[in-house]
C-alpha cells in the first residue's frame, strides 16, 4: 500500500474512539448507554444461567466479567474525547461515564 493510500485509509473502530474522532455524543449515548449496557446485561444473564445450571462459579464468573476491558476502554474514550470539548457537556459526559463503569462493574 502506497503511503497516499495509507493516508486516505480510515482508523477502525477503536482507534477512531480512542483518537476522538467519533463525535462524543455518538461515542457517549450509543457506545457506551446503549451498547455497552446491553453486553453488560447479556453477560450478567448469561452468568446468572450459568449459574443456575451448576456450573462452576469460576466459569461463571469470568462470563460476567469478560465486558470490563470494553468497558474500561470505552470509559477513557469517552473521557478523553470529553476532556478536548469544553463547557458544561464535557463534563458532564466524564462523570456520567464515571458512574456508568462503576455500575457495570458492581452490577
Amino acid at each position: 500500500m502506497s503511503e497516499s493510500k495509507a493516508a486516505e485509509a480510515k482508523p477502525g473502530f477503536f482507534l477512531a474512539r480512542w483518537r476522538g474522532l467519533v463525535p462524543l455524543d455518538r461515542l457517549f449515548w450509543w457506545d457506551m448507554m446503549l451498547v455497552g449496557t446491553c453486553i453488560n446485561a447479556v453477560a450478567a444473564v448469561a452468568a446468572l444461567v450459568m449459574l443456575g445450571m451448576k456450573m462452576p462459579l469460576g466459569a461463571s464468573l469470568a462470563v460476567h466479567f469478560a465486558p470490563v476491558p470494553y468497558n474500561v476502554f470505552l470509559f477513557l474514550a469517552v473521557w478523553r474525547t470529553a476532556a478536548a470539548q469544553p463547557g458544561l457537556m464535557g463534563s458532564l459526559a466524564q462523570i456520567l461515564a464515571a458512574v456508568w463503569l462503576i455500575l457495570a462493574a458492581v452490577v
